[in-house]
């Protein structure tokens, strides 16, 4: 369980919390001051961990499949491949660098972090006030703050005077809080209306605040941390890892047997090792991490025509994989802006005449004017608020209303709004709808109250307006005059629901994608949005409930529970950890320093452009629009990412992994190798290069239909059906080209080159879909790249071009060609038949039955309850 550090200090009164930190209103001593800093160290929240290149280096080539790859590279640079060495290396730089660009991400985020930390705070020490530095401040330090400063560290309010912070920064909310000492009677309840966070900043009046938390300690120096925490690996990060581990072992499978039956039947030579050797570099798909790269880099492209601007290239990847999509209600299932939506009377009736009179004290009232004020005279006729004003009372915290006196005639009018529960205690009688005055008695008082609490339930902010007559004698206004007033009703505001947003979760949920709402509000407000919008959603949890569960526990809850409500910055990244021990691929999506930790958390961090700059930098993706049916767009175009990246794993480990293998097994019965070393590079190259149209190939609707994740059980599953059939037809041609037609070993290499080369790039029309062949159509481009490779291979094999590297020129004899072109038809016939059979049933996000798979926190060991 996790829970704020200083959570103590929100529970506490002021008393309280000066004797535990031994501690005065006038402040600390210098020598107290100086121990105390010795002892916690300086007030930075934000620390920069930067790893050196050679670090980050190293990290990358450990991966086994770029490991695998650079291995084979060496290889041939030794043998003498030296155009295989530099292409091989090449690719695998361009694909080391790009990522060691993507880590600087972290790096970027937490000097973001910096920027919103202040410098100098008016600090009391040895009685007097004093301007110091922020990192030396520690706790038991008093401070002033005004209107304009950023609060330095975490704290609580001693004395205020007016003090409204905007804590937006933390928590996402446009509403200045209000700041006030915690009363002696709420104590022991948790509340952070006395509370001061750094970062945040005031916003208007003054407040000497106690520090109780600096540096690591504070909620800044959490969200630091988190940040800079190396994240638990991706769905992307993990199926590579997974493939590099599958190829490693299929390779050193196929070396073993080879050097085995060689040294068995004509024992080890020079010939025999750079024949494995060939083996295992042919198997290795050099190409990957380039098909890859272009791959996701087309993604990119498509989704920045949508307005989606992609930092990560594998989060396209994750984005396709995911079948979780955390949110805030905030932005993206509202318009994350005020409305005035109309105004209730006293029987809970339409009122215009509450509306007139509301908007006349929003044209007339002086000081702050808020978010409530400009949404009731965004759409006001030019006449409203006519009228002479007289005076008026501005807005203050302590009242919680505004109250102006204006004249329509003769007769003055003092019009008071505020907040309702604050006004109707200072209201005698109250305005029927016919206009006529009524006592304002117990039993109307409760049936209002009863109104306030059920608009309340559903998430809408409400004024109350009231009024009174008032004798023209000019004398200033005071607040003793607001009493025995008319209550009128209330003006009735919303943060109103996205009209997008039914239509946007609908698309995810048919994609298999399941949006779960996390929201500091409360239960009704969200559950009165989410019925509005239509959305399905099943379970509900609270914060006070999460914080009350262990890590498993949680894991448990939050598969079944789709509303999360009451939920503190801290618990957002804690239901994204649990949803990703459970086995799902995660989305989250938020604007906040707050969200950051949870957006790092994710598989998939998504941020909007009016987001903090930290919430922008810990994301892979930003949201020019803050729009789902954009995220929707964003799922499809990496489930066709995925689609593509898994053709050229399928048909680049099956049909090498075939090859191979036959080469080896023909090794043991042939008195000669099926083909030279080179000749074996060449046609796995030729393979490659004629596959490089795969990113720009389409995808069927069935692979856009549903999460997908990386399988490397299918993968093999497929590698070990394919593979094998290609070696069957393999044999077919060793036995017609040796046995029936008698070949010398020029003509059989040829021969045999030509068959392979022409099934492997053919058979990519076939394993491309799971449909059948003519059902789906095929890119141009890649019609181009796969057709055009066959040219050029059959060019260099039936060319005199080809006599550099062992190959006989036409004309063949015509039965060799024959036999080829008919072996190659009958195998693409059998691959159409059996690939039905190769491809299994694909693999979702979904997380895997009774077992709670255990993802480390940041870089430990994974462990599977």
């Amino acid at each position: 369980m996790t829970h704020d550090p200083q959570s103590a200090f929100w529970s506490a009164g002021a008393d309280q919390t000066l004797k535990a930190l031994t501690a005065r209103p006038t402040g600390l001593t210098s020598s107290e001051a100086a121990e105390r800093l010795a002892r916690l160290g300086p007030n930075v929240a934000v620390t920069s961990v930067h790893r050196s290149l050679i670090a980050k280096l190293l990290r990358r080539l450990a991966e086994p499949l770029i490991a695998i790859l650079l291995i084979a590279a060496f290889i041939s640079g030794a043998t003498g491949d030296w155009q295989s060495f530099v292409i091989i290396v090449v690719i695998v730089l361009f694909s080391v660098v790009l990522d060691i660009v993507q880590e600087h991400k972290a790096e970027v985020a937490v000097a973001a972090l910096k920027s919103s930390v202040a410098v100098k705070a008016s600090v009391h020490r040895d009685g007097r006030v004093v301007e110091l530095q922020v990192r030396d401040l520690v706790p038991g330090d008093t401070i002033d703050l005004r209107a304009g400063d950023l609060v330095p560290a975490d704290g609580i309010v001693l004395s205020s005077k007016g003090a409204t912070v905007n804590e937006s920064i933390l928590t996402g909310e446009p509403y200045p809080a209000e700041k006030r000492p915690r009363a002696a009677s709420d104590t022991g309840k948790p509340d952070t209306s006395s509370a001061l966070f750094g970062g945040t900043s005031m916003v208007g009046g003054e407040a000497l605040m106690l520090v109780v938390a600096t540096g690591a300690s504070t909620r800044f120096g959490a969200i630091a941390a988190s940040v800079q925490e190396k994240a638990a690996p991706t769905a992307f990060e993990r199926g590579v890892h997974a493939l590099g581990m599958l190829i490693l072992r299929l390779t050193g499978f196929l070396v073993l047997f080879v050097l085995l039956t060689q040294m068995i039947g004509r024992g080890l030579s020079l010939e025999s090792f750079l024949f494995a050797v060939a083996l295992a570099v042919g198997l290795t798909p050099e190409l990957l991490p380039m098909v890859m790269t272009v791959t996701l880099a087309r993604g990119a492209e498509r989704m920045a025509a949508r307005k989606v601007v992609v930092k990560r290239l594998s989060a396209i990847h994750d984005l396709g994989a995911m079948d979780v999509l955390c949110t805030d209600k905030t932005g993206t299932l509202t318009e994350a802006r005020i409305v005035h939506t109309g105004s209730f009377g006293v029987d809970g009736a339409d009122s215009a005449r509450v509306t007139e009179l509301a908007r006349c004290n929003s044209r007339f009232a002086s000081g702050m004017r808020s978010s409530l004020d400009d949404a009731l005279m965004a759409e006001a006729p030019q006449s409203a608020g006519d009228g002479t004003r007289l005076g008026d009372l501005p807005f203050d915290f302590d009242r919680r209303r505004a109250s102006v006196l204006v004249s329509h005639g003769a007769e003055p009018q003092l019009i008071t709004k505020g907040a309702p529960e604050s006004l109707l205690p200072l209201c005698t009688q109250a305005e029927a709808a016919d206009g006529s005055l009524v006592p304002l008695d117990d039993a109307l008082r409760a049936r209002i109250t009863t109104l306030l609490d059920d608009k309340g339930r559903q998430g809408l902010r409400l004024l109350g307006v009231g009024w009174r007559k008032m004798a023209p004698d000019g004398r200033k206004l005071a607040t003793s005059d607001e009493a025995d007033l008319v209550f009128a009703g209330c003006a009735v505001f919303l943060d109103p629901p996205k009209a997008s947003a039914t239509a946007a979760v609908a698309r995810l949920a048919k994609a298999g994608v399941r949006v779960k709402v996390i929201s500091g509000d409360a239960a009704p407000v969200v559950q009165h949005l989410v019925a509005t919008l239509g959305l399905p959603a099943i379970g509900i949890l609270n914060g006070d409930e999460i914080a009350d569960l262990s890590d498993i526990a949680l894991a448990a809850r939050v598969v079944t529970t789709d509303l999360f409500v009451r939920i503190s910055p801290d618990q957002k990244s804690r239901i994204v950890r649990a949803l990703r021990r459970t086995g799902h691929t995660v989305g989250f999506i938020g604007d906040g320093i707050n969200d950051a930790p949870a957006i790092h958390a994710a598989d998939v961090g998504l941020s909007v452009e009016g987001g903090t700059d930290v919430a922008r930098e810990a994301a892979d993706i930003i949201l020019l629009a803050p729009d789902l049916g954009v995220l929707a767009d964003g799922v499809a175009e990496g489930r066709r990412t995925y689609a593509n990246i898994m053709k050229y794993l399928r048909m680049g480990t099956s049909s090498n992994f075939g090859n191979m293998l036959s080469m080896a097994l023909a090794s043991l019965v042939l008195p000669f190798l099926p083909l030279a070393p080179l000749q074996i590079l060449l046609n796995n190259l030729i393979y490659d290069i004629s596959e490089i149209g795969i990113p720009f190939d389409t995808a069927d609707e069935e692979d856009l239909a549903k999460p997908r994740a990386w399988d490397m059980k299918a993968v093999l599953r497929f590698t070990l059906i394919m593979g094998p059939l290609s070696s069957i037809f393999d044999g077919a041609t060793f036995a017609v080209l040796w046995l029936m037609l008698k070949s010398d070993v020029a003509t059989f290499r040829t021969a045999w080159f030509v068959e392979s080369i022409a099934t492997q790039i053919l058979v990519i029309f076939i394993i491309r879909t799971s449909r059948p062949v003519w059902a789906s159509r095929p890119n141009i481009v890649l019609t181009a790249t796969s057709l055009g490779g066959l040219a050029a291979a059959l060019l260099l094999a039936l060319t005199p071009i080809g006599h550099v590297v062992g190959f006989v020129p036409l004309p063949l004899p015509l039965p060799v060609l024959a036999s080829m072109a008919a072996i190659t038809l009958v195998y693409l016939a059998m691959a159409e038949t059996l690939k039905r059979f190769a491809v299994a049933p694909p693999a979702t996000g979904r997380p895997r039955p009774l077992q709670l798979a255990i993802v480390p926190p940041k870089g430990g060991t994974r462990r599977d309850l």
